[in-house]
């Protein structure tokens, strides 16, 4: 028997398998309750999952996005951005990668010389600011974890290379923190870690990195 046009196979009222009128409204009803409880779960799974994506700058940072697409986002690195952009960066950094990244917010670079910034974005120091921000970038996705890792392998010390091309330490810093040390004998605090994109992974930290 078919059921008449316009009507669900799941819920027209005509007996299945013979069963009575009254049996068949009850599997109906049980029916609609179960796709009820599973609309709720996935409602309650989306916004656990929600509240899972840190924060940054006021900004929910989402796995889903690039590197670049979270970054505009963060009220904290619109420095960073700037400076993204005025090197040519943005088409590498929304590519597939991945990259890890350590990003200086706003209050890291208010810390260097006053006009640093400025003049880092005229056109004519395009490639030292270029070589600065590459300097902050590492090929492959490396947890906080795996940093860690790296560093209790190698006497508390991991060295990483960086897209720029000289080394960036890491190493354990006061009480759970962890630093990056850069060529210059500068150092700078991982203060968000494991910021996870679809093309990578970000660590906010709190001073700029010198090669």
């Amino acid at each position: 028997m078919h059921p008449p046009r316009g009507c669900f196979r799941s819920f027209c009222r005509i007996p299945l398998s013979g069963l009575p009128e009254k049996e068949v409204q009850m599997t109906n009803l049980k029916k609609i309750g179960m796709i009820a409880a599973g609309a709720a779960l996935l409602s309650t799974g989306a916004f656990a999952a929600s509240k899972h994506n840190p924060m940054v700058g006021g900004a929910a940072m989402y796995p889903t996005k690039t590197i670049v697409e979270n970054a505009v986002n963060s009220k904290d690195h619109t420095t960073l951005v700037a400076a993204v952009k005025a090197a040519g960066l943005v088409d590498t950094l929304s590519g597939p990668g991945p990259f890890t990244v350590f990003a200086p917010t706003n209050a890291a670079f208010a810390k260097l010389p006053a006009g640093t910034v400025d003049t880092l974005l005229k056109p004519e120091n395009k490639a030292t600011l270029t070589s600065i921000l590459t300097y902050h970038v590492v090929s492959g996705k490396m947890s906080a974890a795996m940093l860690a890792k790296n560093a209790a392998a190698h006497g508390g010390k991991a060295t990483l290379t960086t897209v720029q091309g000289e080394p960036l330490i890491v190493s354990k810093g006061p009480g759970k923190s962890w630093m990056l040390t850069d060529a210059k004998g500068g150092t700078a605090k991982i203060t968000i870690a494991d910021v996870n994109q679809s093309n990578g992974v970000i660590h906010v930290i709190d001073s700029v990195l010198m090669p």
